[in-house]
């Protein structure tokens, strides 16, 4: 084999560089959506045998569903990716750019067993450079072609070094190769087919046969005139264990899928599901396609699918030409590399077997694959379909005449297909500017349409994401997905109706059920969803429950393993307030993947509304066991253990807050939880910086800033929670706590009266039923020395609630207040009227003749607060416990003025007693109203 120098090396890796810089710009598109982003293998929490028992987009390869792709290496490959950069899209494309300029190293090794020196280059410069690779390495599903290419080349190296200098078998070479092919096998499964390139480089290139020595070997031996050569039996020997070795990689793989082919419907390959000669016309017309392909890449798409290569129906159409012509160019040269021994044949055996053994397993020509033609899947073929050009080019530059001219042909050619790569992988930079391009070259493919309509809708531009969807219904009138995917638009426009009709309309396009015929095998799973859309629809009516759990159990009857509807149908049965069979439906989505952390979070939440939260607990932390980041379970089981109220479960519940805010630290809940988890251990330093938090994501946000107030409040800094008081009530003006707790300190702390009065009556107004604002409202008619107004008050509160003894105990205490002043011969000041200055000279000429003598009515502030259950959701809101906080305002009991002066030392002494006994009674009723 020929050296390759460095600076062949360093020239390829940057050609490869200025052409793909540029990829790392892009984001992750189209399959790297379901590749990347939704699956679940590539997190650090999913066990690494997960890898090997589910396909390339994570689905389990027992299930129907699945592709049946099983490409492990590529997964793992992903998974490294995403532990060094979570799913920053550049380090993903970097490492394929990386691939691919390996794969053009290794490609120009190949081609040196071949080639000269600067046609070898030749070869490898162009397959560096083709702008049909851009799908491979900017498309970062496309790493599979890569790695697979990478190990069927090494492989392919490593057999060319089995053969002995004295033409002995070397097995060490053979037994790294099989090693190597199951290597490229997993990483795609194409790369067995280089077990097909290896039998053709031993018989024809190592071994120098041609089909006519072979035709004689083989006569001559059947008719006994001579045995076997040596050493063809060395090659026999080599083939066997080439071939043994292949069909045993072929058993485990379909040990793998489980002796079941993939699912496709007619929108992916609609040649597949046509009937003879449809199908047959369709599918040789594509090989032509393909070579086009490679021969003039200039109008290159994303997707194939659906409407895009009209079927062939009939030996009359014009496109059969294009496939006899592609068959008479492939047996000329078939013929060339078969019948004669010189060089140029072995270049041209090599070239062929590189594009057509690769390529088999996705023709379609032995079995259906789930798409038309796919660019990707000319990484390897395009390998020979430079070898071939290379050699053209060689053969064309030796005549004299047309060497300058080949040369130039040549750097024209390299030039303009590295300025159409540079260019076409800015079509990869995101969804929209992908598949709007492909509609330039396109415009038959509703998947196109639905797709650009997609991009739209995760832009949150509904209405033009509408209008696509429809020209997708339009382009294919029976395309269910393109209906369904009207309804949702729909829907998220807020149009029911219209939504509704769209789902229906895709319902009536499904296939009819047939007994006998299994459902599955005829529709696309995901398909089945409209069943499931359509439902939530109707479900938002509460007089349509019914008709919605129809159509849940119509999906499972239709497909028993159809694990969402099951998961869809429990928590449809849950607003049903049917728990019970909502479980059972949740059991039974575990049956069919107890692997699946969301169904225990789900059994749990059932578990909370069957009243049973141990049982619960133990849900959420089965779901953590499965996906320790689950955001939802470690926010709501954190609740549940702060809910319970046991001191035990602080810890814990607090490491899963503070995980969830790493997972999600834009969330205020979050922190508004961890606050509230503070203030019930007494942190008040640590609870006031969370509440912060959550305040600075979140403004206005009610509970945080009540619940701020409030630790403000027992922590005795009252008038640090008057300003939080007043940004809750300038977001929130009928906050009833909020008025209570800022008429109490206003009261209590600031001494303003009005201020107060004005919220409590400000409550009364919105609920003149709330007899925490009246009774508090006849506290403040209390210190107005309204005594009259507020003994009125009282028993109007009284009326309201009978039950409460703490308004009974006050109105007497008023009551006696009024007693006593009587006795004492002083004026009560009238319930209505009166000249507001002279009570205003009365207040203060009580102030200075009297002091405070017990304590009295108390205004509490309101009720402290809790966290309210809210499982289900994210967002935690506000509730209050049974518990009073604040402090209680001291009221006089009973006074003198200056005419106490005037009475006798008796009466002076029977009042001092009055006083006293009326001291010790109030004391008394302070302990009751501060134990409450």
């Amino acid at each position: 084999m020929a050296v390759v120098s460095w600076k062949e090396i360093c020239l390829l890796i940057g050609l490869v560089v200025g052409c793909y810089w540029n990829s790392l710009l892009c984001g992750f598109v189209f399959d790297d959506v379901s590749a990347i982003l939704d699956n679940k293998d590539l997190r650090p929490t999913t066990p690494l045998k997960n890898l090997f028992l589910n396909d390339f987009w994570g689905t389990p390869m027992s299930e129907e569903r699945s592709h049946k792709s099983y490409r492990p290496l590529t997964v793992l490959t992903f998974r490294l990716n995403y532990l060094f950069s979570a799913l920053s899209s550049s380090s993903y494309h970097l490492f394929n750019v990386v691939l691919h300029a390996v794969v053009c190293v290794l490609f120009l090794h190949f081609c040196r067993l071949l080639l000269d020196r600067s046609t070898s280059l030749i070869a490898a410069l162009l397959f560096a450079v083709h702008p049909i690779h851009t799908e491979a390495v900017t498309g970062v599903v496309g790493r599979a072609e890569l790695l697979s290419s990478i190990f069927l080349l090494a492989a392919f190296l490593e057999y060319t070094k089995s053969k002995g200098a004295d033409h002995s078998i070397v097995w060490t070479p053979i037994i790294s190769t099989v090693f190597l092919v199951a290597v490229a096998t997993l990483c795609k499964e194409q790369g067995i087919t280089v077990i097909g390139i290896c039998c053709i480089y031993e018989v024809f290139v190592a071994q120098g046969f041609t089909l006519p020595m072979l035709i004689d070997t083989l006569l001559q031996v059947l008719s006994g005139q001579d045995g076997f050569p040596y050493a063809v039996l060395q090659t026999l020997l080599k083939l066997i264990v080439l071939i043994i070795s292949t069909l045993l990689l072929v058993i485990v793989r379909v040990q793998v899928i489980q002796s079941q082919l993939p699912v496709f419907t007619r929108f992916d390959n609609p040649a597949a599901v046509s009937s003879t000669p449809t199908r047959q016309l369709t599918f040789n017309y594509l090989l032509p396609v393909n070579a086009w392909l490679l021969l003039n890449p200039s109008e290159l798409c994303c997707d194939w699918t659906m409407g895009t290569i009209p079927l062939v129906e009939s030996l009359m159409d014009p496109r059969n030409l294009a496939t006899v012509t592609f068959y008479a160019m492939l047996s000329l040269l078939a013929y060339h590399s078969l019948w004669y021994g010189h060089s140029s044949a072995k270049i041209v055996m090599m070239a062929l077997s590189l594009i057509v053994l690769p390529f088999i397993p996705a023709s379609n020509l032995f079995f259906p694959v789930g798409f038309v033609v796919a660019e990707r899947v000319l990484y390897v073929p395009s390998m020979g379909f430079c070898v071939l050009v290379a050699h053209g080019f060689k053969l064309l530059s030796q005549r004299g005449g047309l060497k300058k001219t080949s040369w130039l042909l040549m750097g024209v050619l390299l030039t303009t297909h590295a300025v159409k790569t540079f260019n076409r992988n800015w079509d990869w930079e995101s969804e929209y500017t992908l598949f709007t391009s492909a509609l330039k070259v396109n415009r038959n493919n509703a998947k196109l349409w639905n797709n650009v309509g997609h991009a739209l809708e995760n832009q949150n531009s509904y209405e033009r994401a509408l209008r696509y969807f429809l020209q997708a219904t339009r382009v294919q009138p029976d395309d269910i997905g393109a209906h369904m995917n009207v309804g949702r638009t729909y829907k998220n426009l807020n149009r029911s109706r219209e939504a509704e009709e769209a789902y229906l309309i895709a319902k009536s396009l499904m296939p009819q059920i047939i007994p006998g015929k299994k459902y599955a095998t005829r529709v696309a799973p995901n398909h089945l969803n409209v069943y499931i859309n359509l439902a939530n629809l109707i479900r938002a009516n509460d007089s349509r429950l019914e008709e919605a759990d129809q159509l849940y159990r119509q999906a499972i009857s239709m497909r028993p393993d159809f694990k969402q509807a099951y998961i869809s149908r429990g928590e449809l049965l849950l607003k049903m307030n049917k728990p019970s069979e909502a479980k059972d439906a949740y059991l039974r989505a575990l049956e069919l993947d107890h692997t699946n952390a969301d169904l225990w979070y789900n059994l749990a939440i059932v578990n909370i509304e069957m009243k049973d939260p141990s049982e619960a607990l133990r849900n959420f932390n089965r779901a953590l066991d499965l996906n320790p980041r689950h955001r939802l379970a470690l926010f709501n089981s954190a609740l549940l253990m702060q809910e319970s109220g046991e001191a035990k479960f602080r810890p814990e519940a607090n490491r899963r807050f503070l995980t969830y805010v790493k997972e999600e630290p834009d969330d205020a809940n979050g922190y508004f939880n961890l606050g509230m988890l503070a203030m019930d251990a007494n942190v008040n330093e640590e609870a006031e910086r969370w509440m912060r938090e959550a305040i600075r994501l979140q403004p206005g946000f009610r509970s945080a800033l009540f619940n701020l107030a409030l630790l403000y409040s027992q922590s005795q800094r009252e008038l640090d929670a008057l300003p939080v008081l007043e940004e809750l009530l300038r977001y929130h003006p009928e906050h009833v706590k909020g008025l209570i707790l800022k008429g109490d300190i206003l009261m209590n702390h600031r001494k303003d009266t009005p201020g107060a009065k004005a919220c409590f009556e400000r409550i009364l107004n919105m609920d003149p039923s709330n007899v925490q604002a009246k009774h508090n409202l006849c506290v403040v008619y209390f210190e107005e020395r309204e005594l009259q107004r507020a003994e009125h008050c009282l028993v109007e509160t009284l009326a309201m609630a009978p039950q409460e003894e703490y308004i009974r105990r006050h109105l007497a205490i008023v009551r006696n207040k009024m007693a006593d002043m009587s006795t004492a011969g002083q004026t009560i000041a009238p319930t209505e009227g009166g000249s507001e200055s002279a009570k205003h000279q009365e207040q203060q000429q009580q102030d200075k003749q009297e002091e405070e003598e017990g304590q009295g009515v108390a205004s509490g502030a309101g009720e402290g607060a809790r966290k309210e259950k809210n499982l289900r959701k994210s967002s935690p809101k506000e509730s209050v416990n049974s518990q009073g906080h604040g402090q209680s305002k001291k009221l006089d009991a009973g006074q003198t003025d200056k005419r106490t002066k005037s009475k006798s030392t008796k009466e002076i002494k029977d009042i001092e007693k009055k006083r006293a006994a009326a001291l010790k009674r109030l004391e008394e009723i302070e302990r009751i109203l501060s134990s409450d």
